[in-house]
């Protein structure tokens, strides 16, 4: 089969869904795989390290939408739908539920799309969104730090404080992958920390780690209501797979804060968990609602791309294999890559995606 790899091309993406080491793997096992010139160049991947390793090098983003399977990162953006091919496979992070317009197009096309997102792994993880998350989850303690500071809107808060002043308190709204991470950091950096989840494990995993470092509870209307008003910084992180994020944050909250406070809501690529909340770019990361700097920056680990393809590029491989061996019958034979299957055959088949979106 012949696998595409276009150049990312969203705002500051820097991230490539391959590296030479799967170019490699890929022709070892019988086959081609075409690679849009410069696609890793920001990130130490030159088009001769592709080359040697056995790839093509396509000079236009056309020549490589032509492939069977495309491997991407991000969604199709705007200017890459007319490249579409009817019958296509593609796999990449897709987040629907916040992209309603996209959806409509991969069913008109006729692609066949695998999210990263929502393929599954025994005991019920996701191995392909896991590694963004927890990368999103540290640098959200940073981009709160930064919002902070006067330039950005906030009220000029240093996170760790300096003797004889107390630090920041940071409130993470969410206990999974990136909740944790984004609490690993914020401990870190010397915060007073914060972790309202609901699921009682999640609490007790954070307290085994942390102990009086970060004090946790149970994400009631009530306490939420006090942890998102005394709080410095406010990371949302709660999120449902392959689904619109929870709606958790109203305006009467964001008017609880302190002004020049901040909400890092990691969960924005699934339409985000704030009223206040809406996408931004790494251009422009911030902007101020109802008194609070406001972080929703999309493709967040973007900004750290070659940590991330590094991470990413190593966990999505053995499906690429798969797929490119078997095209669908590798979603069928593997459960757990069929749960990635959003789009085929025209219609919508992730559960729950159409009534999120409501084409």
């Amino acid at each position: 089969m012949l696998i595409g790899v276009p150049k990312e091309i969203k705002n500051h993406e820097y991230r490539v869904a391959m590296t030479p080491d799967g170019v490699r793997a890929l022709v070892a096992a019988g086959h081609s795989v075409r690679v849009q010139a410069g696609a890793g160049a920001a990130i130490g991947f030159a088009d001769a390290a592709y080359r040697e390793a056995g790839a093509e090098i396509a000079d236009s983003a056309a020549e490589v939408w032509r492939a069977g399977l495309v491997v991407k990162v991000k969604e199709p953006q705007a200017s890459e739908a007319p490249l579409l091919q009817t019958g296509q496979l593609l796999f990449c992070y897709l987040h629907l539920a916040a992209e309603a317009k996209l959806a409509k197009t991969l069913i008109e096309k006729n692609v066949t799309a695998i999210g990263y997102e929502t393929v599954t792994e025994a005991g019920g993880g996701f191995p392909l969104l896991r590694p963004m998350s927890e990368i999103a989850g540290r640098m959200a303690p940073q981009m709160g730090a930064l919002g902070l500071m006067l330039p950005y809107g906030g009220n000029g808060t240093l996170v760790a404080g300096v003797p004889g002043v107390w630090p920041a308190r940071i409130t993470v709204i969410g206990g999974g992958s990136v909740g944790m991470n984004a609490v690993r950091a914020a401990v870190g950096l010397g915060a007073q920390v914060r972790l309202l989840d609901r699921g009682a494990e999640k609490l007790r995993r954070a307290d085994e780690l942390y102990g009086a470092r970060c004090e946790t509870a149970f994400a009631t209307p009530g306490e939420m209501a006090r942890a998102v008003a005394d709080a410095d910084v406010v990371i949302g992180a709660a999120m449902v797979a392959g689904r619109r994020a929870p709606h958790i944050l109203t305006r009467e909250h964001l008017r609880s804060m302190r002004p020049g406070s901040v909400l890092v809501d990691v969960s924005i690529d699934q339409g985000g968990i704030a009223e206040t909340s809406r996408p931004t770019t790494h251009s422009e990361p911030f902007y101020v609602e109802e008194g609070v700097v406001h972080y929703c920056v999309t493709n967040m680990p973007g900004a750290v791309a070659r940590t991330a393809t590094l991470a990413l590029a190593q966990a999505t491989l053995p499906f690429v294999l798969a797929l490119a061996e078997k095209g669908m019958n590798a979603t069928e034979e593997d459960p757990h890559l069929g749960k990635g299957l959003q789009i085929r055959d025209g219609k919508i088949v992730y559960p729950g995606l159409a009534e999120d979106i409501r084409l």
